[in-house]
């Protein structure tokens, strides 16, 4: 250990100037540096912790992401730090999580007056600048109007047909090939298909594969840091979303000079040229659109499916009652008959696990709003400006408002729930346009897995996928699937 008297010190540090004045400031600005950083900001009675300017708690947030924790180990680890409540700074913007149905009252009741829907720049890139996810107000009246009759109920019914008769068909060959699966992968491309399917027409290699691995790179650019750099996400994803605009562009150009023609949703938006313009949308509004569509569509849908085969899997009392319910439907109905509306409609106990599927689930794990000016909620101060997160998964795992909440219960749901206690598609003016169509295709998918098949899980692992804004197993949730021996 060295050990240096006065008269030594004064001497070394008259020989050493440079490098001890270095040394000082070094050790100074890492301190001063380390106090904004580790410090807990209760200034405006929220608990939390900005950090630098701009970039705050930016690489944890991007840490979780890239771990197999998830995204939302972010907030939990805030969550025990400093309380239900509580802000943090990410790429330069200031978010609130807020963790009370009281609070995703107050902002979700008051979308567009008070509060306004804003993503981070990569979510707000990937979508696209019409897509109805980010336009104001006005605009998204008038394109929610024009996209509603491919969600009525004459489409939906289509849809369960055609999606009944693919999945059938897939599942089918994939018990016969006898081999393990994983579901997300599987949930994930029937999914895919169906919705490109109906969009557009698209039922072919290699327009339909190279839409598929556009669309997988353009969803794997959701959270990602948007710097335009070769290699990093952001670039791939924002180059692949220049490739579907350009493919999407062509096939509008095609149906509007009639060289080609199929009865779709595409058709139906090409067609409204005539219209007034509160009745149409522009070639770039459908091209946002139809990404946002598919993204949406695809992406909550498929995690959701998944979940729901590891939720049966670790419940056999739930899966036994809801395969009675399964069969007994299929029992009234001839021998290879594809299922009706009014065959979902029957599925009292399937809709309770479904529900009960995306309150656990979470495919959604918080609802992103901005406060169009200071505001209170829920006896909170909040400043304008700042993002106020409703955190559905805090709200769903709350153990005072859903009662032993880590436990699978569709039961649970025989109950009225409290309003803005249920948060899967959001609330208020801004719900998920497609809430009935995802509705329709997990209880198809629920009926033919449990009405039709035995199941192993073949990985336990619980573990999250890296880099999803939808949580799904990093496993993808294999299974091999054993057709059951069914007497009519």
């Amino acid at each position: 250990m060295l050990n240096l008297s006065k008269e030594g010190l004064i001497l070394f540090v008259q020989n050493h100037y440079g490098i001890t004045i270095v040394a000082v400031l070094a050790i100074g600005i890492t301190s001063l540096l380390w106090k904004t950083w580790d410090s807990s900001d209760h200034e405006d009675g929220i608990p939390g912790r900005l950090g630098l300017p701009f970039m705050g708690e930016s690489f944890s947030f991007f840490s979780a992401v890239n771990s197999t924790n998830g995204v939302y180990d972010f907030v939990e680890k805030r969550r025990k730090r400093h309380g239900k409540w509580f802000k943090t700074r990410v790429l330069g913007r200031t978010h609130v999580f807020v963790p009370s149905i009281e609070g995703a009252k107050t902002i979700l009741a008051n979308d567009f007056v008070h509060f306004n829907k804003l993503y981070v720049r990569s979510m707000e890139d990937t979508v696209g600048a019409l897509s109805i996810f980010t336009v104001p107000h006005k605009i998204h009246n008038r394109i929610r109007h024009v996209l509603s009759d491919f969600f009525s109920m004459s489409a939906l019914s289509m849809f369960v047909g055609k999606f009944d008769k693919m999945l059938s068909e897939r599942l089918d060959k994939l018990e016969k090939s006898g081999k393990s699966f994983k579901v997300t992968d599987f949930s994930s491309k029937i999914t895919f298909d169906a919705m490109v399917s109906m969009l557009m027409s698209v039922t072919e290699d290699p327009l339909l594969a190279q839409i598929e691995k556009d669309i997988f790179d353009v969803s794997d650019n959701m959270l990602s840091i948007p710097l335009m750099i070769p290699g990093m996400r952001y670039y791939k994803g924002m180059k692949a979303r220049e490739k579907l605009n350009e493919i999407f562009g062509g096939m509008i150009a095609r149906r509007r000079s009639g060289e080609e023609y199929f009865d779709d949703f595409l058709q139906s938006m090409v067609e409204r040229d005539s219209y007034p313009d509160d009745e149409k949308l522009s070639d770039q509004e459908i091209i946002d659109n139809l990404i946002t569509l598919i993204l949406a569509g695809q992406t909550t849908t498929a995690a959701a499916m998944m979940w729901c085969v590891k939720f049966l899997s670790e419940s056999t009392e739930v899966l036994d009652r809801l395969r009675e319910e399964q069969l007994s439907i299929d029992r009234k109905k001839p021998e290879g008959a594809l299922l009706t509306m009014e065959d979902l409609n029957d599925m009292s106990y399937g809709f309770k696990v479904v529900k009960e599927t995306l309150r656990m689930g979470n495919v959604l794990m918080w609802l992103p709003r901005v406060a169009n000016h200071d505001c209170i909620i829920d006896g909170v101060q909040v400043k304008k400006g700042w993002f106020v997160n409703v955190d559905a998964t805090c709200v769903h795992y709350d153990p005072d408002v859903y009662k032993d909440p880590t436990r699978f219960n569709p039961s649970r749901f025989d109950d009225i729930q409290k309003p803005y206690s249920f948060l899967p598609f959001g609330a208020g003016p801004r719900t998920c346009l497609g809430i009935n169509m995802a509705k329709v295709a997990m209880l198809v998918f629920v009926h033919r897995m449990t009405g039709g098949y035995k199941w192993t899980l073949d990985n336990p692992d619980s573990r999250l996928a890296k880099k999803q804004h939808i949580s799904r197993l990093r496993s993808g949730c294999p299974i091999t699937l054993k057709a059951l021996n069914k007497g009519k």
